[in-house]
C-alpha cells in the first residue's frame, strides 16, 4: 500500500469520524438546546444555593461567569432564603418591602444615597450579592430568568409538537414577544436620567417576569420550528456524506 493511499484512507476515517459526531449532534439538537437552557437558568439559582452554604468561591464564579451577560442589579433580581422573594426599588410602588428600606441597613450601601438613580447605585447593587437578612440574589436578573427559563419550559413542550408545529408569523412574534418587553423596558429606561422624559417608572417584579416569559415563549415558537427544519436537512446531507466516505474507504481497503 503506498503512502499516499494511507493517507488518504486515514483522513477519511478522521472524517467519517467527525461527520458521524456532527451527526448525532444534528439528530439530538433539541437535547442540546434544553441542556444548555436547563443549566444555564439552573446555575443562575446555585449561586444563591452556594450563598447560603457558605460557599462564597464557588458561588462568586457563578456570579462573575454571568456578569457580562446581565446588569444583575440587586433591586431587579429575585432572592432566595430572606424575607422576600424580590425588593424592588420604592419608587415601583410594590406591596413589598423596598429595596431602599433593606439597602439603608446594610454596610455594602452605606456610601450611597440608595433612594437615588445613579452610577453608584447601580456599580454598587450590581456588586451585592445579598446578606442573612434579604438572602441571595439569583446570578441572572427577574427578566432574564423569565426568559431562558421560559424557553426551557416551551422547548420541552416543542418536544411534543415538533413534527407538525410551524413557526410564528413576525407579526406575532412582534405583537407578543418584543413589544411588551420594549415598552416595559424602555418606558422605565427613559423615564431615567440622561432622558427623563416622563416621572420615573421601576418596573415591577411581575412585569418584568411576564415580559421575559412572553419574550422566551415566543422565541421558541419562532425559531424552533426553523431549527428543527433546518437540522433535517443537515442531517439527510451528512448521512449521504458518511455513507460516500464509507464507500470510498472500503473501495481504498479492497485494494
Amino acid at each position: 500500500m503506498s503512502a499516499t493511499t494511507l493517507q488518504e484512507k486515514n483522513q477519511l476515517r478522521r472524517a467519517i469520524r467527525i461527520n458521524r459526531w456532527v451527526l448525532r449532534l444534528s439528530e439530538h439538537w433539541l437535547i442540546v438546546a434544553l441542556l444548555f437552557l436547563g443549566l444555564y437558568t439552573g446555575l443562575s439559582f446555585a449561586a444563591p444555593v452556594l450563598m447560603e452554604a457558605g460557599l462564597d468561591g464557588p458561588a462568586n464564579a457563578i456570579y462573575t461567569i454571568y456578569s457580562p451577560m446581565c446588569h444583575q442589579f440587586a433591586f431587579r433580581s429575585w432572592f432566595l432564603f430572606g424575607d422576600q422573594i424580590a425588593y424592588p426599588r420604592a419608587v415601583a410602588g410594590s406591596s413589598l418591602k423596598s429595596f431602599d428600606y433593606y439597602a439603608a441597613r446594610d454596610p455594602h450601601f452605606a456610601r450611597i444615597d440608595v433612594g437615588t438613580w445613579s452610577v453608584e447605585l447601580q456599580t454598587t447593587s450590581r456588586s451585592f450579592k445579598g446578606n442573612a437578612e434579604m438572602g441571595y440574589k439569583t446570578a441572572l436578573c427577574e427578566r432574564d430568568v423569565a426568559i431562558y427559563g421560559m424557553m426551557f419550559l416551551a422547548g420541552l413542550l416543542f418536544s411534543r409538537v415538533r413534527g407538525w408545529l410551524r413557526p410564528a408569523p413576525l407579526w406575532l412574534y412582534v405583537i407578543l414577544g418584543l413589544a411588551p418587553l420594549g415598552l416595559d423596558g424602555f418606558s422605565q429606561m427613559f423615564s431615567y436620567a440622561p432622558f427623563d422624559f416622563w416621572p420615573v417608572r421601576e418596573t415591577l417584579p411581575a412585569y418584568r417576569a411576564l415580559t421575559g416569559a412572553l419574550f422566551g415563549l415566543m422565541n421558541v415558537w419562532l425559531a424552533f420550528p426553523y431549527l428543527e427544519t433546518s437540522m433535517k436537512e443537515t442531517i439527510e446531507a451528512l448521512r449521504v456524506k458518511v455513507a460516500q466516505a464509507e464507500q470510498h474507504l472500503a473501495l481504498l481497503s479492497g485494494d
